[in-house]
């Protein structure tokens, strides 16, 4: 099979393959690849050429990118885990395997419809893979976007820099005050006074939030999670599981849709890892109102037997 590579250089880890051994592992296997850096200025060109597999090694933040770029294609996307959190990974099932033994399983593995959300409001029409969010979450990835956060730095060890993460998450809930949301899920009016409301693609978000660990990739449902005035504590307790590495008790509220409809007053919002508005937006908008909706199976995922 021809395989196109997409590889941030930058992700994980010295214990992680670098470019030339993952192009050998996958020539090992049998398979022709071709190698493409996500540092180059124009690595979105390898998208556009013919192949049979497009393999995505790096975090998150490529895999959303890669995807994004993808949505509508069949071209199934073989994810090669090398990032902080690994949130798309470890939803799809491939993490906790090596490189070697993922490549190896390509050709026995399925493929796998995956939904997309989309998100549209003053930014325009974006799309998400993991989950779009407004409340405490966004705004604590907006301050660690803007340097508010320095102790959330990249680390060598991925477990610390979630850890980082965790504790401001935990001490920006301490002090934050609920906001007024104007709701619709499906139609029905769910507003009210919120800490945070996450609509989700897969199960993680963040720093390893395992926030829906029943959501389906490909239901064609997004699932929202609201965390109400009242359940500050509930939230916390969460995140102190997660910090011990403890698969908690505490279940949120979560409710399944296909259409969203939130307006709030001005607060910042994240699209899978990007915050907006970015710190150079000079005009903030003051009322936000968002439209989120899902396309069903609109990318292919392998999954390993």
């Amino acid at each position: 099979m021809k395989v196109t590579v997409i590889h941030n250089p930058d992700a994980g880890d010295d214990a992680q393959p670098s470019a030339d051994q993952i192009v050998r592992l996958i020539r090992k296997a049998g398979h022709k690849a071709k190698y493409q850096s996500s540092k180059d200025k124009n690595w979105k060109k390898a998208l556009k050429k013919p192949c049979d597999i497009i393999a995505v090694a790096g975090g998150d933040g490529i895999i959303g990118k890669v995807a994004r770029r993808l949505i509508g294609g069949r071209t199934p996307i073989a994810v090669l885990p090398m990032g902080t959190a690994n949130n798309i990974a470890n939803t799809i099932g491939v993490t906790g395997r090596t490189s070697q033994d993922l490549i190896e399983g390509w050709n026995a593995a399925r493929c796998v419809n995956f939904d997309a959300g989309i998100a549209k409001g003053p930014w325009g029409s974006r799309y998400f893979i993991e989950g779009f969010g407004v409340g405490l979450f966004a705004e604590t990835m907006f301050g660690i976007e803007n340097g508010h956060h320095p102790q959330v730095s990249r680390s060598e060890d991925p477990e610390e820099e979630i850890s980082a993460a965790l504790k401001v998450l935990k001490k920006q809930l301490s002090s934050y005050p609920s906001k007024d949301l104007t709701v619709r899920l499906d139609g029905k009016d769910l507003s009210g006074d919120y800490y945070m409301l996450e609509a989700m693609n897969i199960r993680y978000i963040g720093p390893n939030l395992d926030f829906v660990p029943r959501a389906e990739v490909n239901d064609g449902l997004l699932d929202v999670v609201f965390v109400p005035k009242g359940e500050q504590a509930r939230l916390s307790q969460f995140i102190s599981d997660r910090l011990r590495d403890k698969r908690s008790r505490v279940s949120l509220t979560v409710r399944q849709g296909r259409h969203l409809q939130v307006e709030w007053e001005s607060s910042p919002v994240h699209i899978d890892d990007r915050p907006w508005p970015k710190k150079e937006d000079a005009s903030p908008v003051l009322s936000h109102a968002i439209d989120i909706k899902t396309e069903p199976g609109a990318l292919v995922f392998l999954k390993p037997r």
